[in-house]
């Protein structure tokens, strides 16, 4: 199991965080996910999914990964 921390740009309020929760819900591959204002800390398998599939989600949810 790896694990992650992201830093999120454009998250502002709960809707946000409730916003990045549910596009990381039910991923296959994705054991745990923890996330605040600005960040998630995301544990996951990653010989099911990878770090970019997780990004991806993130961004398509409508937020921009700080790099």
């Amino acid at each position: 199991m790896a694990e992650i921390n992201i830093t999120i740009d454009g998250m502002s309020c709960q809707h946000c965080v409730m916003a990045v929760k549910k596009a990381l819900g039910g991923v296959p591959g994705i054991m745990e996910s923890n996330v605040q204002l600005g960040r998630a800390v995301v544990k996951y398998d990653e010989n099911i999914v990878k770090k970019e599939d997780i990004e991806a989600r993130i961004e398509n949810a409508g937020y921009k990964i700080a790099k």
